[in-house]
């Protein structure tokens, strides 16, 4: 997500964090009204609905007309879908974390589980165990055959619990296995 998107999303939920907008949203999405009428649906003053109005329409969110010495408002539902489908999209969200705090995260939790280059527990969580998992299957090279008591020793060197760090490795798809030859995938 660029920056500009982001201070956009930013502006969204800091116009939208206001109890009185989102009622006044609510309100729009039924039908155009006028700020008297907003202000005495909501029981506030009109100057306070008009500086309500004027933030949601400084983001593009409301629209408005002079009819007479009113001012009438609606809902842009064009605006919502666009940052719908531009900004609030899913793989729009995932990128609003960048993958440096997915490998923090990642390093915390072999941090927590390995001591001097050997796992001091396994992980009982999937999510935690899935990231210890990887770290173990690094030290294997793909493509490269080992015979089930290669593998066994070499895990051994991890953790004395070497049958289950084997299983983890297939479970977590991390490595396959044929007639006792294991490679990693």
């Amino acid at each position: 997500m660029g920056d500009e998107q982001f201070q956009q999303l930013l502006r969204f939920f800091k116009v939208l964090g206001n109890e009185s907008r989102l009622k006044i949203l609510g309100l729009l999405a039924n039908q155009e009204r006028s700020v008297g009428e907003l202000a005495a649906l909501l029981e506030l003053r009109e100057p306070t609905v008009s500086h309500h109005l004027a933030a949601m329409k400084a983001l593009g969110l409301i629209n408005g007309r002079a009819e007479g010495n009113n001012r009438i408002y609606w809902l842009d539902v064009k605006f919502l879908e666009n940052m719908s489908k531009d900004i609030l999209s899913q793989a729009q969200l995932a990128n609003l974390v960048t993958d440096d705090s997915t490998q923090a995260w990642e390093q915390k939790i072999l941090s927590s589980f390995v001591v001097d280059g050997r796992l001091a527990q396994l992980p009982a969580r999937y999510k935690k165990q899935f990231v210890v998992m990887k770290w173990v299957a690094n030290h294997f090279e793909p493509g490269v055959r080992y015979p089930e008591a290669d593998l066994n020793e070499t895990l051994k060197q991890f953790h004395p619990d070497f049958a289950s760090l084997r299983r983890y490795l297939i479970d977590h798809k991390l490595m396959t296995r044929e007639n006792n030859i294991y490679w990693r995938i």
